[in-house]
This record gives C-alpha cells, structure tokens and sequence, in this order.
C-alpha cells in the first residue's frame, strides 16, 4: 500500500511541477478546432505540421512555424521544457517519429512502440498478473475465513477477520492492492501518449487501416464513417477482458477495487468519444498486451 501511494504522489509531483498541452484560442478566448477531425488544435506542438489546411490555422493566428523543426529532424533535446515534456513526451513523441519514418505508418509505429514499452515493463506487470495466480491458491482459506465470521459485525470481530485475511495475504505472498498496480502503471502513460499525440503532427496527420490518427471517434460518427462505432467497440472488448482477469480471480477483492475497475471502463468509454484515434490505437494494443500476458501466465502456472 505504501508503495502504490509514493507512486501516485510522485506522478502528481510530476504533473504539477511541469506543463501539458496547451490548447490554440481564437480572440474570443475559444479553443480552435479542426473542423474536419474535431481535434482541439495545440498551440505548442514540438515540430511542423505538413498539410497546408492546419498550417493555415496556426499562421492565422499568430504561430511562427519556421521556428519550429521539421517533425524528422526532431530531436528530444530541442528547447528544455520542464521534466514531463523533456524526459517522456518529448522521448516519446522522437521514438513514434523514427519507427515511423522505418515503417512509412505512424498509426503501426505506435503500436510498435506500445508493445517495446509493455515488454520494458514486463517484469513488473508479470508479477502482478503471477498475484492473480497466487490468489487462485488463496480461495480456499479465503472463504473458510468469510464463513467463519459470517453475521459477525461487531468492531472487534471485523478487526480480527482483517488481521487473519492480512495473515492469509501474507502467507501466499499477496498484495491486496496488486490488482491495481498495472492501472496505476498506465495513467502516465496514457497521458505521455496523450500529449505526444497532440502535439506532434507528423502523428496527428497520419491515417491507419482507413482513420484518420487526429479524428475523435464522436467527430467521426458525426461525418458518418461508422466503422468508429466498431473501434469504440474494440477498445472497451479488450479494455474488459484485460481487467477480466483481475475481476475473476480475485473474488474476494475489495469492493472499493472493483468499484475502481469499472469505473475505469465508464470512464474509458466517454473518452474513447472524444479522445484522438491514436491514442485508442496505443490503449488497444496496450490492452491487447496485457491479455496476452495473462494467458501466458495461466498457461506457465498451469503446467
């Protein structure tokens, strides 16, 4: 538990000592958007944008672009701004543009990138999704416990309940907050995709598999390309079963945990509607991963 709070307080440390993305207003004080994408439009994107309709935009309204790089000769050490964007959006965005120059698609270049990350990470995923296992062990005593302090409400008895379930965690080598671990791996790198995403246009100009990277799914629906309807589909399908696992194995998770997850699906579906195609690219294949991984270890602990 200590471990996941000094994690969760050095992310927001992070987030409040550095900046984000800001967003390009008219006079008005409005926030420009693409008309065609529905993309609320960066002011402070890192190189170039190459299609002359977005170039007109930030001419329009007072964006220098010649003091920009072109989006290939982008490097990460161009112009220090704080530790988020220097050291993960700005890597980040560098990494996407060179496999994507390699492989022609900036749409697979992410999904390349994803996966190099996940098996970055691997040795610490894996050692949650190898808790859902040790949970599957656990069962049996769990529930002799819940039996047995069954109808016992008192203060004491539930005191005691909590100090034999800590015994039984501790005995298979369980932590109860495991199961969030991987959620709490992913919020900044969500949010370093996020801002890599929009404020790099090499990327926000691509397409994959006929979407456009810029376009949000609503803004899609809305120009009547309904294959959105089947990508916000595919996001939530994988987005469930990669938490299925979690969910199935850890029965007697507590309530507050379970609550967490599907609030993260509810959440989830109202960004997928408003949220660039390419970052649903990452949190597909990102969850995909994870899917993957889980079985993978089924699989090892069940020979």
């Amino acid at each position: 538990m200590k471990k996941g709070r000094k994690i969760i307080i050095l992310v927001l440390m992070v987030f409040l000592i550095t900046g984000c993305t800001k967003n390009l207003k008219d006079e008005n004080n409005n926030v420009i958007t693409n008309k065609e994408t529905g993309q609320a439009i960066t002011e402070n994107i890192i190189c170039q944008p190459t299609e002359e309709d977005v170039r007109n935009i930030y001419i329009e309204n007072g964006v220098d672009l010649d003091k920009l790089p072109v989006c290939k000769n982008f490097t990460p050490l161009d112009n220090y701004e704080g530790i988020w964007t220097s050291f993960f959006v700005k890597p980040l965005s560098w990494v996407i543009i060179q496999i994507g120059l390699i492989v022609k698609n900036y749409g697979l270049a992410i999904i390349i990138t994803a996966l190099l990350i996940r098996l970055i990470l691997m040795p610490i995923t894996g050692k949650t999704a190898m808790q859902s296992e040790n949970m599957k062990k656990a069962q049996p005593e769990i529930q002799k416990l819940e039996k047995k302090y069954k109808g016992k409400d008192s203060q004491e008895d539930q005191m005691r309940k909590a100090q034999e379930m800590l015994l039984i965690y501790k005995k298979f080598e369980i932590n109860p907050v495991s199961g969030c671990l991987l959620a709490i791996i992913q919020m900044p790198l969500l949010f370093a995709f996020l801002e890599a995403i929009n404020r790099t246009p090499a990327i926000f100009e691509g397409e994959f598999l006929g979407l456009q990277m810029a376009t949000t799914t609503l803004s899609g629906i809305q120009h009547g390309n309904y294959w959105y309807i089947l990508f916000i589909i595919i996001i939530l399908g994988t987005t469930y079963f990669s938490f299925r696992k979690t969910l199935k194995d850890q029965s007697m998770m507590q309530k507050q945990m379970k609550f967490t997850i599907y609030f993260m699906l509810v959440l989830i579906l109202i960004a997928s509607l408003t949220l660039p195609t390419a970052l649903g690219i990452y949190w597909i294949t990102s969850s995909l991963f994870t899917i993957g991984q889980n079985l993978w270890v089924e699989r090892k602990k069940a020979k």
